[in-house]
């Protein structure tokens, strides 16, 4: 597939020519494309900052949006206490695919697109044509066929999804998913909801 061979490629031609500098900052210019900047939930002013790195094919990814996700913004998130800045790493073809369908139907629709993903992520993933069932999956949200092979096919839009991971990788050494940064500390894995409170209840005071 034309996706596939150009998210190998790209990825190649991003990675030679970031090493040994820091990736660039994910925001879009000022009138510029809303798809290409951080997608946020929470107060732009909370106290605590939490950066989610994950993969869209990742299971423990899709166990910490299931499991601690829906308390955190309860909790932190909706109170203001905390913001959460959702960043793609894709893991793999799958993976960065989704990434263009969540971002493909802009920013009003993004997190629930990434919900509806990672709830049904053994059926997209593991179906027979992965594609086809993305492509399901967006004309379900409200992304037409055409409109999703548009979104494969935007290098900017690409692009800034490899660059996501590779400013995870160079700046916080993010090597697996879920990594959270919580303040500028990694914490690698799915944090239990009892560690994860008393982390930002602290920060939080």
């Amino acid at each position: 597939m034309k996706y596939i061979q150009r998210f190998i490629l790209t990825l190649v031609v991003i990675l030679m020519a970031g090493l040994g500098a820091e990736a660039r900052a994910q925001a879009a210019p000022a009138g510029g494309d809303p798809r290409l900047q951080d997608m946020v939930i929470g107060k732009a002013d909370a106290k605590v900052t939490i950066i989610e790195y994950a993969s869209l094919t990742c299971p423990h990814c899709a166990t910490f949006h299931a499991e601690v996700l829906p308390a955190l913004k309860a909790e932190y998130l909706d109170t203001g206490k905390a913001k959460l800045i959702y960043r793609d790493f894709p893991l793999d073809n799958l993976a960065f695919a989704g990434a263009i369908l969540a971002r493909c139907g802009g920013p009003e629709k993004y997190f629930t697109f990434l919900n509806v993903l990672f709830a049904q992520q053994r059926q997209w993933a593991t179906a027979s044509d992965p594609k086809a069932a993305l492509t399901q999956i967006g004309r379900l949200g409200g992304v037409s066929a055409e409109q999703f092979d548009r979104c494969l096919a935007d290098k900017a839009l690409g692009d800034y999804i490899l660059n996501s991971r590779l400013e995870g990788n160079q700046k916080f050494n993010v090597n697996s998913t879920p990594t959270l940064i919580i303040n500028g500390k990694t914490e690698a894995g799915v944090p239990s909801l009892d560690d994860l409170r008393k982390k930002l209840d602290a920060l939080a005071k």
